[in-house]
């Protein structure tokens, strides 16, 4: 719909699924949903005057509820990989997580997780190797974290499964990357789009940015089953798609002919 010009004289209208469902029943046929079904109770429920012309403020809607869902998606998916990540970290270097409180918030902790995952390799490399490794990805590693690390490497007992955790180790750091390239992107959406939406005055308010107004969004898109089409901001605009008593083809046809 957002990339496609319909023909002249062509009007989209968007219906309460709800009201589709009840209008199936209505007809007999409320257990039973095939597209030939749905297409007879949208037809009814057209004929009689139902539905609401699909402006482009509803498509706005619809693509940030879209994105808001995606981002949420991939958020909870970040934090599982994380919990992940920190148990591979607690089989392939014991003791990190002691010395750097934040592992996989900070650039030195991901930085550490990603090349010395082996502790005999951080240790064997001393502390003012060290910040000058960091130095030259332009990380500034201070003196004191420094030495915490080198002596959590030195102390750390070697595990039993410490090699094939380092394997899974790396493998969930690649996805990491990748959703945290994800959910930037979805932000970054968001942040066009929220501006072009009725949501856009939201924005305004101190501490409510792209990602607060998002998670502020989620209830409302979870109502309308995680899809991102604005099935209820219908439900919210169009009181009639809710009160309004379903139908049968008999009373469509006398209101088609009304018309």
């Amino acid at each position: 719909m957002l990339d496609h010009r319909w023909p002249d004289g062509w009007e989209v209208l968007e219906l309460n699924p709800a009201q589709v469902a009840e209008q199936r029943r209505v007809q007999g046929r409320r257990r039973i949903k095939t597209d030939v079904i749905d297409l007879e109770a949208i037809t009814d429920l057209v004929l009689a005057g139902y539905g609401r012309p699909v402006a482009d403020r509803d498509v706005v809607i619809g693509e940030v509820s879209a994105w808001a869902v995606h981002r949420s998606r991939r958020v909870a998916t970040r934090t599982a990989t994380k919990n992940q990540l920190l148990g591979q970290l607690d089989r392939a270097f014991p003791g990190l997580t002691l010395a750097l409180s934040d592992v996989l918030g900070t650039k030195i902790g991901r930085l550490i997780a990603a090349e010395f995952a082996d502790p005999g390799r951080l240790a064997g490399l001393g502390v003012t190797r060290l910040i000058r490794f960091a130095a030259t990805r332009d990380l500034q590693l201070r003196h004191p974290v420094a030495e915490r690390l080198v002596a959590a490497a030195r102390d750390a007992l070697p595990t039993r499964d410490a090699v094939v955790a380092r394997r899974i180790l790396a493998a969930d750091l690649a996805l990491l990357t990748d959703l945290d390239a994800q959910i930037h992107s979805a932000e970054t959406e968001l942040g066009l789009l929220l501006p072009r939406s009725p949501y856009a005055t939201l924005t305004s308010v101190p501490g409510w940015g792209v990602v607060r107004v998002s998670i502020m969004l989620l209830p409302l898109v979870i109502r309308n089953g995680g899809q991102g089409h604005g099935r209820s901001i219908v439900h919210q605009d169009c009181p009639r798609c809710s009160t309004n008593p379903p139908i049968n083809a008999a009373t469509a046809a006398s209101a088609a002919k009304a018309a």
